[in-house]
């Protein structure tokens, strides 16, 4: 599902949960056994990456089904978001640098796992978004908050607002990604980057990272609101009518 290996200052995890790196408790669960071990013996940088045809494209739909006609359903999601932010925001406070490669479609979760890392790089096709919208959610793992620190408000209402899909360019254009680079040269470029940054003072580049974390404000209250707006969403009908239209239209895929 997760597998991860050292090589001198550099730890990549190549995620493997097939078909697409669906975010479910065990996956959740194999991020933080992974981050347990980098905090026994840090690395200089953690490169993540995807060993399918995906980068991570968001919430598990087989489990969305499951929780959906529960009289629980509302209270068990909100749980799962919750704990997606505790990994998200254990991964945005990592004392190393952190890379995202992505590869494919980063969607939902998948792209509010990409936000919590300090480098990101895409390949042409990428296709990043946060569609919660369409079927009647925000984006609640902190989509909403480091997505509009990162690129401002304007591309933030563009991205969540209008449904946007971007590719991999424009996603560099619009400072969602730091680097977009042909898809065929994607893996070596990333190691490249990475390799260069694993010749670098790690005690420099923690310190480095909590200077340029310094000027913003807690992130505490705007997770907060997304809970509280999932959990207000799960209970209202539109949202209930279209996760059920969303669930009915995808069959028994994941």
């Amino acid at each position: 599902m997760l597998e991860v290996r050292r090589s001198g200052d550099t730890v990549v995890a190549t995620m493997r949960r097939a078909p697409v790196n669906a975010f479910d408790p065990a996956l959740i669960d194999a991020f933080h056994a992974m981050l347990d071990g980098l905090e026994v013996a840090p690395p200089t940088v953690l490169h993540v990456r995807s060993g399918e045809r995906a980068f991570c494209a968001g919430a598990d739909i087989k489990m969305m089904r499951e929780y959906f006609p529960l009289d629980d359903c509302a209270a068990r999601m909100v749980a799962h978001v919750a704990r997606m932010q505790t990994l998200f925001d254990r991964i945005e406070r990592l004392p190393l640098v952190t890379v995202a490669e992505i590869a494919g479609p980063a969607l939902g979760g998948g792209l509010e796992l990409a936000l919590a890392f300090d480098l990101r790089i895409a390949g042409y096709s990428a296709a990043l978004g946060l569609p919660e919208a369409r079927i009647g959610l925000v984006p609640g793992a902190g989509g909403t908050q480091r997505l509009t620190r990162l690129c401002g408000a304007g591309t933030a209402k563009r991205i969540v607002l209008g449904g946007d899909t971007v590719d991999g360019a424009t996603a560099e254009r619009l400072g969602l990604v730091q680097w977009a680079v042909p898809d065929a040269e994607l893996t070596a470029f990333a190691a490249a980057t990475v390799g260069q940054i694993a010749g670098l003072s790690g005690t420099a580049l923690a310190a480095a990272k909590r200077c340029i974390a310094a000027p913003e404000a807690p992130i505490d209250t705007g997770l907060l609101i997304e809970r509280l707006e999932t959990q207000r969403l799960y209970e209202n009908q539109d949202t209930r009518d279209r996760v059920h239209a969303f669930l009915n239209a995808r069959g028994g895929g994941t």
